[in-house]
């Protein structure tokens, strides 16, 4: 049974999302702000983490970075601000999604179910790729360097791996989009965006100047060992 923390100061809100998890079998721990979210995070770690951004004791972007100092669990942010800068923050912050109030607690399931789906265990056979600077284990989902692991937060594995299993083949931003963060998503390309910045910072030695994580400017994005 999957943990699921939900952070959100609407007491009204809160209750309905726990009620609806909880009848599809979820085991579900709720907060009404961020200092308590922390502190329920650090007790009993969730695989999940539905967060709102407007909490009366912080900012929800600083409980993201509060939790991805130790916690890998799918972030996915609720909120009623639409702005861009909004979303960029939240997402360069590490969490994995963005759900704009008011929203449809049937898309908001579905996007559960698919955060859930990208952290589960890879099964069969070992795959090794090594590059100069670094080596990816897709069977173990697990990037390391010289000087140790690597720390990716879920989405940012997500993208890699797909780019990783079409090694040298031009992936287009639809199917990047598409296979990482679902069919509604098929125009975010800012997502695209901050997420392959982030992976360009950790993985490649210039990040100015990729030599594995490859843009077709206006088309998509290739790996190259």
């Amino acid at each position: 049974m999957s943990k699921v923390l939900i952070v959100d100061d609407d007491r009204q809100l809160l209750r309905a999302l726990a009620i609806n998890l909880r009848a599809r079998q979820y085991d579900v721990e709720t907060a009404a702000d961020g200092t308590s979210a922390l502190e329920a995070a650090s007790r009993r770690p969730p695989d999940l983490v539905i967060l709102d951004l407007g909490l009366p004791d912080m900012n929800g972007v600083d409980v993201v970075y509060g939790l991805r100092g130790w916690c890998s669990a799918p972030i996915i942010i609720l909120s009623a601000r639409e702005a861009q800068a909004d979303k960029v923050e939240a997402l360069d912050a590490g969490a994995d999604d963005y759900v704009i109030k008011p929203f449809g607690m049937d898309e908001l399931l579905a996007r559960v179910r698919a955060a859930l789906r990208r952290t589960a265990p890879t099964t069969g056979g070992i795959a090794t790729v090594q590059t100069a600077g670094f080596t990816i284990d897709l069977a173990a989902k697990q990037v390391t360097t010289s000087d140790g692991p690597v720390r990716l937060t879920p989405t940012e594995w997500s993208l890699l791996e797909v780019l990783v299993r079409n090694t040298g083949k031009l992936v287009s931003q639809r199917q990047l989009l598409q296979e990482v963060w679902g069919p509604t998503y098929e125009a975010e390309t800012n997502y695209l965006r901050v997420y392959m910045a982030q992976l360009r910072r950790k993985l490649e030695l210039d990040p100015s100047r990729p030599t594995h994580l490859i843009t077709e400017p206006g088309i998509g994005y290739r790996f190259q060992p």
